[in-house]
């Protein structure tokens, strides 16, 4: 039962405190007014939410948006290891700067409006803007539940429109280019299981040896490994082993006899727990540019620069001076710093190395392995090694595996993403083409 009390202020005035219980059983005020009529009113008010179950603290209510959201919000949402480093990064750059300093309760669907729009003018993308919201969303959720608002300030606002992409799958003599033209035997193997299999690239970096069967020829994907920036690391790992795959299910995948015995040759010598695929062993420096430079005369020269000026590209002057930073103009300037680092002239910094447990940096094999055997491909498309998993679906597809069988092997949650694959493949509408020639003949 609520209650009012009266004390003296410090000048004399006679001041009357509303008191009431929450759902807890403890007592509350519900705020500090003139007359007892006011206070009486304040205690009942509040009991009467405590009896609706909006039981929500007037104080929480205005703590700052930057406090929820570092002090109980990021620390206690249960989300994946990967998105809430994504999360991290985009509250970090675009939220947190935008709207750390507003109270909670005053931060309205008004202002989330006028975000969105200055994004847009500012020239982010139409889907990180969405994402950004979805953040939002997601934080005023779990604070309308906790009761720190009673406005949801996410809910109708609109964000722009995200274009759809038509998907380009690369066709079987494309993969044949790129497969031929890989390094090393362990990166063909690589590439060949992900597109015979359909595993991701952290489901298939961390397959082991017991994870493969060789009398049914089936592999298991029960877990998968997640790399993580400096901004997400859990005690300073990079590689962290999540003990199921991303939809949550284990799967098993068969395999042809073909791709079988790679795997058992690959496999000799291994422990039940070794990975199947190892990142290299050495932990030298890794090295970008190349060890000769061309001739600057034949490169062409830069843009001009403030006072009008050229310079031949690969030089030093290109470099500072125009300033032109392209590929061979870097590639000048890093050379002439290891060479002033080596005489002792420059203070030498340490060189970047492949740190690993074992597992295969996505970096490293994004810029050494897969981006120069693109290079070399020179395909009229462009090809992430994602697009491997891609391409597994739509050829099944094309080649009239079962809808059902091809949405288990890719661990789809639900068959109308598998359905997405079907006829993906370039050319797989030529029957409608020729079907609009027989018409057009046959009505001409």
């Amino acid at each position: 039962m609520g209650q009012t009390r009266k004390r003296n202020s410090n000048d004399g005035r006679p001041r009357y405190t509303a008191y009431y219980v929450d759902v807890a059983g403890r007592r509350r005020s519900a705020g500090t007014f003139a007359t007892k009529r006011e206070a009486d009113r304040a205690w009942q008010r509040a009991e009467s939410k405590v009896a609706e179950g909006r039981v929500g603290d007037v104080r929480r209510s205005r703590q700052r948006f930057r406090r929820y959201v570092e002090d109980e919000w990021l620390p206690n949402h249960v989300m994946e290891l990967t998105t809430r480093q994504s999360y991290t990064y985009q509250l970090r750059r675009r939220i947190l700067p935008a709207f750390g300093d507003y109270p909670m309760v005053e931060i309205l669907p008004s202002h989330i409006r006028e975000y969105v729009t200055r994004l847009q003018h500012e020239g982010v993308h139409a889907h990180t803007i969405r994402y950004c919201v979805t953040i939002l969303s997601a934080i005023f959720t779990t604070a309308l539940n906790d009761q720190v608002t009673f406005l949801h300030p996410c809910k109708g606002v609109r964000t722009p429109a995200v274009a759809k992409k038509s998907r380009r799958i690369i066709t079987p003599e494309q993969f044949e280019v790129i497969h031929a033209l890989l390094p090393d035997a362990t990166s063909k193997l690589l590439v060949e299981t992900a597109i015979e299999s359909g595993l991701r690239w952290g489901e298939i970096t961390e397959l082991r040896k017991r994870d493969f069967d060789p009398t049914t020829r089936v592999l298991t994907v029960s877990r998968v490994v997640v790399e993580l920036s400096g901004l997400g690391r859990v005690d300073e790992k990079r590689f962290m082993i999540k003990p199921y795959p991303k939809d949550q299910e284990w799967r098993q995948v068969s395999l042809s006899q073909h791709m079988s015995d790679q795997l058992l040759k690959c496999m000799e010598g291994l422990d039940a727990d070794d990975l199947l695929f190892r990142a290299p062993e050495a932990v030298g420096q890794l090295r970008r540019r190349p060890d000769v430079l061309p001739d600057p005369s034949t490169l062409g020269l830069t843009e001009p620069n403030a006072a009008g000026r050229q310079y031949a590209h690969g030089t030093i002057s290109a470099y500072s001076t125009a300033p032109c930073h392209c590929r061979y103009c870097k590639d000048a300037y890093a050379l002439y710093r290891a060479k002033r680092r080596n005489q002792g002239l420059d203070q030498p910094r340490a060189p970047k190395s492949l740190t690993t447990d074992g597992h295969i940096p996505r970096s490293y094999f994004r810029l050494q392995v897969w981006g120069p055997t693109l290079a070399k491909a020179g395909l009229d498309i462009p090809v992430r090694f994602h697009d491997l998993r891609h391409a597994h679906a739509s050829w099944l597809l094309a080649a009239g595996a079962d809808l059902q069988v091809v949405k288990e092997r890719m661990g789809h949650a639900s068959i109308t993403t598998t359905e997405k694959y079907l006829h993906s493949l370039p050319g797989a509408d030529a029957s409608a083409v020729v079907a609009i020639d027989a018409i057009r003949k046959r009505t001409g």
